[in-house]
């Protein structure tokens, strides 16, 4: 786990590990010179669950020792970069929040695999398609905005996030759950929304 050290002295981040000695390490400030000591936390293995769409799998990661960690915290494994989504204790009880060593099992989404989304087309006569489709986490999606999807056309009426519905603006993929709107036939599409076949069959 990579650490970030601030000089308590000039408050300056332009930090060198001079010594270390197991969880002990003696640091200096290029800004000021001022010398100083700190004790890493131990650092505790806790079993992680991690997402891939309709797929899970066991994994695990370093956490320091009396932490706090809540659901929407980011944490890391050896491969992958994972937002915590649930949290289990003893006994099977769920939580929000919870320091480390009371946490018996993480459960979470990986940051490094496409979002999945929900498109749903309506067409005449009250029919509605329906597609799921991968996109990069960071990519946007707006209002008003016309998309291709399996063929059809049409313009993004609404987007429903994680925790509300967006009938104006815009939102990255990875919080939008859905978006919708009517079909536009012939209209000229900004761009092509690949589908999602499910884990593992998809091109890359």
């Amino acid at each position: 786990m990579e650490e970030y050290f601030i000089c308590p002295e000039c408050g300056s981040d332009d930090v060198e590990v001079i010594k270390e000695r197991g969880r002990e390490l003696t640091l200096r400030c290029n800004e000021c010179g001022n010398v100083w000591h700190v004790t890493l936390p131990k650092l505790v293995k806790v079993p992680l669950i991690v997402s891939k769409h309709e797929v899970s799998f066991k994994s695990e990661t370093e956490l320091p020792e009396r932490e706090e960690i809540r659901v929407g915290d980011i944490v890391e494994t050896e491969d992958d970069e994972v937002r915590i989504t649930g949290i289990e204790l003893e006994g099977g009880k769920r939580a929000n929040k919870a320091r480390v060593e009371e946490i018996k099992t993480l459960w979470g989404e990986s940051l490094t695999y496409p979002r999945v989304i929900k498109v749903s087309i309506y067409l005449p006569r009250g029919i509605t398609q329906s597609f799921r489709v991968k996109v990069p986490r960071d990519e946007e999606f707006a209002i008003g905005e016309v998309v291709e999807v399996g063929g059809y056309t049409f313009k993004i009426e609404k987007i429903k996030t994680e925790n509300k519905m967006l009938h104006h603006g815009k939102a990255k993929a990875d919080r939008i759950v859905a978006i919708m709107g009517h079909h536009i036939p012939r209209a000229r599409a900004r761009r092509s929304l690949e589908l999602y076949r499910g884990y593992g069959k998809e091109t890359t």
